[in-house]
């Protein structure tokens, strides 16, 4: 199975997306948002900056577990990783939403 975004709108009405891995794992998440072709927009920002590992923000969370952010290029959070256990597993997730994000088709389940 081949990486696919996910569109969807949460409990609250907003639309969201999530780019999911061949093997179904989450990888990326976005914020929501009010509009549907906002949430479009989000997913062709990670599209485009996906490739560039300068847009990739290493960080760790306040429970000592380590993630990333992507950011476009004017420095907003377009996508947003699970938590790792590892440096190592945190930089192979970076590396799949570089693989995987720039063809990924987009399942409507709006």
């Amino acid at each position: 199975m081949a990486a696919k975004f996910e569109l969807y709108t949460d409990k609250s009405g907003e639309f969201r997306f999530r780019l999911k891995a061949g093997n179904g794992e989450n990888i990326l998440a976005s914020e929501g948002y009010k509009q549907k072709a906002s949430a479009e927009n989000g997913i062709k920002s990670v599209k485009e900056n996906a490739p560039d590992d300068a847009r990739y923000e290493r960080k760790e969370t306040t429970a000592g577990k380590l993630m990333f952010n992507l950011k476009a290029s004017n420095g907003q959070v377009i996508g947003t990783s699970q938590s790792y256990a590892s440096a190592s597993g945190r930089d192979n997730g970076i590396e799949s939403v570089k693989k995987n994000a720039p063809d990924a088709a987009t399942d409507d389940q709006t």
